[in-house]
This record gives structure tokens, C-alpha cells and sequence, in this order.
């Protein structure tokens, strides 16, 4: 058996998901009539608390969309250091909205204090910074939490100076299950939110940009101009709408698993697992984390070397408890071979 654990958006589509596509009701979603993305959309909406929400493919178009939709060319946009919208985005939101941005360094989660130094008022000199933007959880963090009191500092400082706050989303139900709350307890201090379906829901593809009505309408010119408008992509959203169901029950059984991962880790020699905070588990390594990859490859467990020393396994909802004890056989294995 294989257990792939390089990613929460390898999982496969289950047999619900492919009814639901078969029986799906079909329009055109350019044409503004596609029924089975419009109650997407409207799920989406009312799950964050926000008045509209919009479908696009991936998470890297709706963080694009959302900030050329909140910034002007020239702007600056206060971001973490390590953020996905500066790592894995390919500089869209520079090239495209014409983005300038201001990162901050963090264990995942920004202080305050260090947001507001880098905000500058615009002038004949400085770019105004018009935007913050988050992510929780924190990918290259662990999957690192923000908690809601802190978001509602964030808020209280973008207040005072004027900012939007988009979030990006992308796993925000992994943070609402972690910290026992509704996800409107979070989404309700930002402006704008992108999560997916395709991470820890276990969708095939997709994502949803909620935020208010007008802003909403802005990023649909946005999806137009960066060619992700779609037709009968209700396909697509009956599979997300499938996703949409028991959330917090499958993110809770990920979350566990990594748990178990890390603290069968944690008694090895070798390897040095981060505390886990949601379904991503880092492990740092003495032997080169290549070689670690290569070799838990062969014995059939799939994960990424995300630095020189330093691995990243994600568990979802296609990791079972047989897969679970595998991947710490195989660690125990190789832990004695590079000891």
C-alpha cells in the first residue's frame, strides 16, 4: 500500500461526489445561469458570513482576484514572510494587480506591532498600504493557527489605519475545528476569505472567494480578465457541495492522525517532529531531508523535503489508521538504517 502524504489535495473523488456529478442540474456559469455553482456559491456565503461568494478554480486565482479587487497598481500589501500567496503564487498578484509587498517574518502567526511597522500612509514618496493579508492556517508554518483573539487585533489595527484584511483560507476549517469555533468566528474579523475544497475537503478541484456583494462582482471582471471563467462547472461544484458535509468530523480525524504521526515521531532518533497544530506534520532531520524522501518513497510513503532538513507530511481524509501505522514503521525503519 502506498500512503501518500505529500499533500491534503491528492485525495480522489468518492462515489457521493461522482453521483453527484452525474445528477447534477447544468447551466452556464459565464452566462449566469449555472444552478449547481450558485447554491455552491450560496452555501459558501452563508457558511462564512458573507454577503456573496464566488467559484474559481483554485486557491491561487482567488487570492489573485481577491487582491487586485481590494488593491490599485502601486499599492502596498502587509503579507507574512512565508505566506502562499508569496511562495507558491508565482508572483501573480505583482505582475497582475501590480502589487508591492511588505512581509513580515513569524512562526506563523504576525504580531501586531510588527504589521504596523510596515505599513506606510500614502504620499509623493511611499506606496499607501491598503491591504493586510492573512493565512490560517499557515501552510509553510506546520498548518500553524491563528486564533480568533488575535484576528480581532488584526482587525482593530486595520480599523485604524484604513486596511482591508483578506484571508487566505485555503484550510480556515482546519483552524475552526482546532480551535473549537464556528469558522464565522474567524471569518467575521476580515474583509474577504478563500478557502478550498480541494485541500482538506476532499474535493477534486476548486475554491471559493466570498466577501461583500459589491467586492464579489469586482472579482467576477477579475476571474474574466485571467481566463477562469467556466460553463457547466456545476460538475465541479456538485463535488464541493458533497465536500461541504460533516467538515468537522473529517478534519477532526485528520488532525488526530497527525497527532498520533508526531508523537510516534517524537521517540525516534534522527528525526525532530513540530508540535502539531492541525493535519500538517514538520519533521526536522539530521540526515539530508532528500535522502529521508527518497527513501520513505521506497518503502512506499509519499511526502515533500520542504527544506535542506526538514520534511512536510499532510494527512486527509484518504490516510487511514493502516496507513497511519505504516508511515511510523517505515520511520522507525529507516531511523534505525541512517542512524
Amino acid at each position: 500500500m502506498t500512503v501518500d502524504l505529500r499533500s491534503d489535495t491528492v485525495t480522489r473523488p468518492d462515489p457521493a461526489m461522482y453521483r453527484a456529478m452525474q445528477e447534477a442540474p447544468l447551466g452556464d456559469d459565464v452566462l449566469g445561469d449555472e444552478p449547481t455553482v450558485q447554491k455552491l456559491e450560496q452555501v459558501a456565503a452563508e457558511r462564512t458570513g458573507m454577503e456573496a461568494a464566488m467559484f474559481v478554480p483554485s486557491g491561487t486565482m482567488g487570492n489573485l482576484c481577491a487582491v487586485c479587487s481590494w488593491t490599485r497598481p502601486g499599492d502596498a500589501v502587509v503579507i507574512e514572510e512565508e505566506a502562499h500567496i508569496l511562495f507558491y503564487e508565482c508572483g501573480g498578484a505583482a505582475v497582475i494587480a501590480g502589487a508591492m509587498f511588505r512581509s513580515v517574518p513569524s512562526n506563523g502567526v504576525m504580531t501586531v506591532e510588527d504589521i504596523e511597522a510596515r505599513i506606510t500612509p500614502g504620499s509623493i514618496h511611499t506606496p499607501a498600504t491598503t491591504l493586510l493579508c492573512l493565512e490560517n492556517t499557515h501552510n509553510r508554518k506546520g498548518g500553524a493557527v491563528i486564533p480568533v483573539e488575535m484576528h480581532r487585533e488584526y482587525r482593530a489595527l486595520a480599523n485604524a489605519h484604513g486596511l482591508h484584511i483578506h484571508l487566505d483560507g485555503a484550510r480556515v476549517f482546519n483552524a475552526a475545528v482546532a480551535l473549537g469555533v464556528d469558522i464565522r468566528e474567524i471569518t467575521s474579523q476580515v474583509d474577504s476569505v478563500n478557502f478550498c475544497f480541494s485541500k482538506g475537503l476532499g474535493a477534486p478541484v476548486g475554491s471559493a472567494l466570498c466577501g461583500p456583494r459589491e467586492f464579489i462582482d469586482r472579482a467576477k471582471h477579475w476571474r474574466k480578465r485571467v481566463g477562469g471563467g467556466m460553463r457547466q462547472s456545476g460538475v465541479l461544484a456538485a463535488c464541493a457541495l458533497v465536500a461541504m458535509e460533516g467538515i468537522e468530523e473529517k478534519l477532526s480525524a485528520d488532525h488526530a492522525r497527525a497527532e498520533r504521526i508526531r508523537a510516534a515521531l517524537s521517540t525516534l532518533p534522527g528525526v525532530n517532529p513540530y508540535p502539531v497544530a492541525t493535519n500538517i506534520v514538520m519533521v526536522n532531520t539530521e540526515v539530508a531531508a532528500q535522502d529521508w524522501q527518497d527513501q520513505l518513497a521506497a518503502n512506499g510513503v509519499l511526502c515533500f523535503a520542504v527544506a535542506a532538513n526538514r520534511l512536510r507530511l499532510v494527512l486527509h481524509r484518504d490516510v487511514s489508521d493502516e496507513g497511519v501505522e505504516q508511515t511510523i514503521n517505515v520511520f522507525r525503519k529507516l531511523a534505525i538504517q541512517f542512524a
